[in-house]
């Protein structure tokens, strides 16, 4: 797929394939929360006749492959690998008429997960086995067309997706908040808690330690750097939701971000240290890096060249050894036979 087929395609349809429904709409254009960060109003339009997009609230906008080069922070090339792996109508015609059909999609199957390509993907991203426990695999139809992909549960009853080429959500789109109440995380004593619903002391606050991450593969990712936590841990799944992040918060003594060191993310981690003055911003940690999941895939990755240099220095050694034995066994018994003769 090129840029012209792919900025063809109804804007909408790609907007609805990354877990974004509009605010309001009428035959000229949709309005939308800002996909990139923070709002209570809707300030995203898209112009259904050209096809392009708008954020009044940056005064920005363009093309599909704009808004996807920005979603997903990649180059053009990276826009259309990901275009591709859609299965989008082809041309702004069809998209056409799929915007005049309501959104249908369902959900076919919610089990353990086990697909070798989910795992793989996991692997990819620096995460092991260890966080399986949080996530499922979820079968998916979207206009007909069949999906898998890692799924992280919200709130209220929907789910974040995740696969090598698929980022949205589907259901309701809410925080999400696992309350892992032993600090032996590998016991596997979490609960997921539904809306307005949390764990509480006698009297009444919630639990003491929260940590706040922005997506799930960053709250996986933490769970996996962490080795053991006892304590809650809130994922936004959205930074639009942050507002309700902020209420949930009300009450805990020890507040930890670990938000991403974008503009959104740096805007919601100032935005909860002036509500809660208390909390504590640990992004300097993965400073270098966008979000704390690509701060343990570099890990992983330093990790890997160090083994494999380890392994080869140890093969070299093996290797020096066996050359050097032969000789030794020669030598010694030699040795022993010119004892024998004298």
């Amino acid at each position: 797929m090129n840029c012209k087929q792919f900025n063809s395609i109804g804007l909408e349809e790609v907007l609805l394939a990354l877990g974004h429904f509009p605010i309001r709409q009428n035959d000229k254009e949709a309005w939308y929360l800002s996909p990139f960060t923070a709002e209570s109003q809707a300030s995203f339009k898209v112009d259904r006749s050209r096809n392009v997009w708008h954020l009044f609230s940056e005064g920005i906008g363009g093309t599909n492959t704009d808004f996807v080069q920005k979603y997903l922070g990649t180059s053009v090339k990276g826009a259309l690998e990901w275009a591709s792996a859609q299965n989008f109508s082809s041309f702004h015609q069809q998209a056409e008429r799929v915007r005049k059909i309501p959104a249908e999609y369902r959900i076919d199957k919610v089990q353990k997960l086990s697909h070798p390509n989910l795992l793989q993907y996991l692997w990819e991203r620096g995460l092991s086995s260890k966080i399986y426990r949080y996530i499922k695999e979820i079968w998916f139809t979207i206009k007909d067309k069949p999906y898998y992909a890692i799924g992280f549960e919200n709130r209220s009853g929907g789910w974040e997706l995740r696969n090598p080429y698929y980022k949205g959500a589907l259901l309701n789109k809410d925080i999400s908040i696992i309350h892992i109440g032993t600090a032996v995380q590998n016991a596997g004593n979490q609960e997921q808690y539904p809306e307005r619903v949390l764990p509480v002391h006698s009297d009444g606050n919630p639990d003491g330690k929260i940590v706040i991450m922005e997506g799930f593969m960053d709250a996986l990712s933490f769970l996996e750097l962490k080795g053991s936590y006892q304590g809650d841990l809130l994922v936004l799944n959205s930074t639009s939701l942050l507002k309700k992040a902020i209420d949930i918060l009300k009450g805990y003594t020890e507040i930890n971000l670990f938000l991403d060191n974008d503009k959104a993310g740096k805007k919601s981690t100032n935005t909860i240290l002036n509500v809660y003055p208390h909390a504590k911003d640990f992004s300097h940690i993965y400073s270098d890096y966008k979000d704390l999941n690509q701060y343990l895939m570099k890990k992983r990755q330093r990790q890997a060249l160090s083994t494999s240099k380890t392994e080869g220095i140890a093969q070299q050694k093996n290797d020096s050894a066996e050359k050097r034995a032969p000789c030794k066994g020669v030598k010694n018994k030699a040795t022993k036979g010119l004892r024998r003769r004298m």
